[in-house]
């Protein structure tokens, strides 16, 4: 029975009780009477009637009054009790109960209280003895992670149907590479693997393996190569894990891009058809010639120079093929080169260890006047750096170098300078064009190809420019992007107001089976918002989506998603003091039309978690139009789930919720700091959703749509 209702029937109670003793008493006496003095007393209560409804009116005033103060001080009082004492048991041990207004709910208090210490002892003596075995696990955790992080191949493990269960950074980084069609969403923790992979290859793989268990193999393996988004390759190496009854309980992918290594043997097969075809006649006449020489010794002597000449031009032109086939190798090879942003600072490590180690000259590195950053191929530039101190050295006798870089507009300038050898202006024209060599590593590519890949350039200065000693290389390169942005000022600000939307429970009755299930066994998304303002339907616009995936019960803080929108429109003052973002902080950041539709592939085949959930379904709702995204799935919502959980306390903003159930709030007013913060909410408001018999989504949807309309009628 809802308290208001309670509160009427107990009132109503009293009050009859209160007027009916009265009524009776008149009754009992009007039946004993002789019937002229009962005449006589229902005339003098006829006359009276109107004091008599005054009282009674004062009487139900006065009832109500006292049943009031009696729900207050001891009935609502009792169920906060009761709930609290819920809190302490299944979500926050550390809680103690509210002062209480009278004395025997103060002693009820207190011993509560004294049960919590002694439960909050015993679970911290159970939790140190527990330690020592999950450290012993998180050691062994630890040591698969650094293994398998190790790896050069990428590893997924998934379980028989397809759910990935584990996968390490080279995995995700491969699908990464991949994954930006709207057909693959993000590799991730209880996502499926066939909306990476095709699933027919690795059904057939599965087959193969079944063939060669019932063959009885001990550790099959089945290879195949599989094409992912954007023409990117992917070597597949996948092994099956067996159950008690030799069934294939689930699988390991070891899985490796292949696509440059492909198209470097289609490249390398065309030219080895290429060249043999083209050999072929030159050859075919020098053997001709030679052995017209070799099987007609006394031939005249014109014949013979005619014979010659021909191995002779055939020689030639067999020099010529070669050549050509290699200037086409180190073509190849030049356009395989990937840029990658970087540290100057790092590539002058890189190259002072490779000059030092294989040349055995000594570098010395000048450090940069701030951070610099280059656009490059670490491995072909320290390359081209060891391949200029090889001629140094060899032909100059240099034996020491100094390394520096500075930037210089929106380039960066590395110098490879010396003392002691003069060098002539001839010679770097020389070096830059041939192929580069250090030691016994040789390449098909020249200093020049390596610059023109990076749209750089290649001086000579001599003494007395820009700070040489007797002479330096001075490459300029482009530079790069910094890999770490700033971080942003927050500040704090209260929590938006709750916003109320009657079309969020209209869509669960398309869910069908999925309302069956358990809250526990189903994925989350838990996101949040950042907005321009509070008024989704007057243009306000998103600026920020940050969201976290909820698997098995725990919160994935690896498997995120948080992006910046740019609003096209001015920010609201009021607002931005609010989350701390800035228009500079959005210029350049892409639109809700690019942003919303990758949020919705992060989101798939999970429910949606958010606190006062219907204002962000707002600006989602009306961007449908504009995007063509529609967010179908299920939603559930923190502000009602705790109403529904605690119904007798009445703050359920997201930072009272959290500090009655233990939950440090660090990080509010980010998007992807409130999904964190709601996220550790809503697992620990789980337990207590059972207790009240809430176990099920549908069961959940249904309590939240009541209390929504509970909360409506105050």
């Amino acid at each position: 029975m809802m308290p208001a209702n309670k509160l009427l029937a107990w009132t109503t109670a009293t009050w009859i009780g209160v007027v009916g003793v009265p009524v009776l008493l008149w009754a009992v006496l009007a039946a004993e009477l002789p019937q002229q003095e009962a005449e006589m007393l229902e005339r003098i209560l006829e006359e009276r009637a109107p004091v008599l409804l005054l009282v009674g009116g004062l009487l139900l005033i006065a009832c109500a009054s006292l049943v009031r103060w009696l729900f207050v001080r001891y009935v609502t009082a009792l169920q906060a009790i009761a709930e609290q004492t819920r809190i302490i048991r299944s979500a926050n041990s550390g809680l103690r109960l509210s002062p209480q207004r009278t004395r025997e709910l103060a002693e009820l208090a207190s011993a509560i209280d004294g049960l919590a210490d002694a439960y909050d002892g015993l679970r911290r003596d159970s939790d140190s003895r527990a330690g020592a075995v999950r450290a012993r696990l998180e050691e062994e955790r630890n040591r698969l992670a650094a293994l398998m992080s190790e790896l050069s191949q990428g590893v997924v493990v998934c379980n028989a149907e397809g759910t990935i269960l584990l996968f390490n950074e080279q995995a995700r980084a491969l699908f990464a590479a991949a994954g930006s069609s709207a057909q693959h969403p993000p590799l991730g923790l209880g996502r499926s693997l066939f909306a990476l992979i095709d699933r027919g290859q690795v059904a057939h793989a599965l087959q193969q393996i079944q063939r060669s268990l019932a063959r009885g193999e001990r550790l099959p393996m089945a290879r195949f190569v599989v094409a992912l988004t954007g023409g990117r390759l992917v070597k597949s190496q996948l092994a099956p894990y067996l159950d008690s009854e030799e069934r294939i309980a689930g699988m390991v992918l070891a899985l490796e891009d292949v696509t440059a290594l492909l198209a470097r043997e289609a490249q390398r097969r065309s030219l080895l058809q290429t060249f043999a075809a083209r050999i072929r006649a030159p050859a075919a006449n020098m053997r001709a010639a030679a052995e017209n020489l070799a099987a007609y010794p006394e031939i005249e002597g014109e014949r013979r120079a005619q014979f010659i000449q021909i191995v002779a031009a055939e020689s030639r032109a067999l020099s010529t093929i070669i050549n050509d086939a290699l200037r086409e190798h180190a073509d190849a090879l030049k356009a395989a080169m990937t840029l990658e942003d970087m540290r100057a600072e790092d590539l002058l490590e890189f190259a002072r260890l490779r000059v030092e180690s294989e040349l055995g000259v000594a570098v010395e590195v000048e450090a940069a006047a701030g951070e610099i950053w280059l656009r490059a191929d670490s491995y072909a530039l320290v390359q081209a750096m060891l391949h200029l101190a090889t001629r140094l050295r060899e032909d100059h006798g240099v034996g020491l170098l100094v390394l520096r870089a500075q930037s210089a507009k929106e380039f960066a300038e590395i110098d490879l300078e010396w003392s002691g050898a003069i060098v002539s202006t001839e010679s770097l024209p020389l070096w830059e064009s041939e192929p580069m060599e250090s030691g016994a590593e040789r390449s098909p590519l020249t200093v020049r190809d390596v610059l023109e890949q990076h749209g750089g350039e290649i001086w000579y200065q001599r003494a007395g420019v820009a700070g040489a000693r007797t002479g330096s290389f001075r490459f300029l390169l482009p530079l790069g992007t910094p890999g770490a942005a700033v971080p942003r000022a927050r500040n704090p600000a209260p929590s938006r107001p709750e916003y109320y939307d009657f079309d969020l429970f209209r869509s669960d009755a398309a869910a069908g089976a999925l309302n069956e299930a358990r809250l526990a066994s189903l994925s989350y998304t838990v996101f949040d918002t950042e907005t321009t303002g509070l008024e989704p339907s007057a243009g306000d616009e998103i600026i920020s989506i940050g969201a976290v995936r909820v698997v098995n019960g725990r919160l994935l803080r690896g498997d995120i998603f948080e992006q910046l929108v740019n609003p096209l429109r001015p920010l609201n003052p009021e607002s931005a003091r609010v989350h701390g973002i800035d228009s500079a902080a959005l210029q350049g950041q892409p639109s809700i039309g690019e942003v919303l539709p990758a949020f919705h592939r992060f989101c798939a085949d999970t429910v949606l978690v958010a606190h006062n959930a219907a204002f962000d379904m707002r600006f989602f709702d009306l961007k449908r139009a504009s995007t063509g995204v529609h967010f179908e799935q299920t939603v559930l919502d923190t502000l009602l789930l705790s109403a529904v959980a605690q119904p007798s306390l009445q703050d359920h903003r997201l930072e009272a919720i959290a500090e009655r159930l233990g939950v440090s709030v660090v990080g509010r007013h980010t998007a992807l700091g409130d999904a964190l913060l709601t996220g550790e909410v809503f697992l620990r408001l789980l337990p207590l959703l059972a207790e009240r018999g809430v176990v099920t989504l549908g069961q959940a949807i249904a309590a939240s749509r009541d209390t929504y309309y509970a909360r409506l009628q105050y």
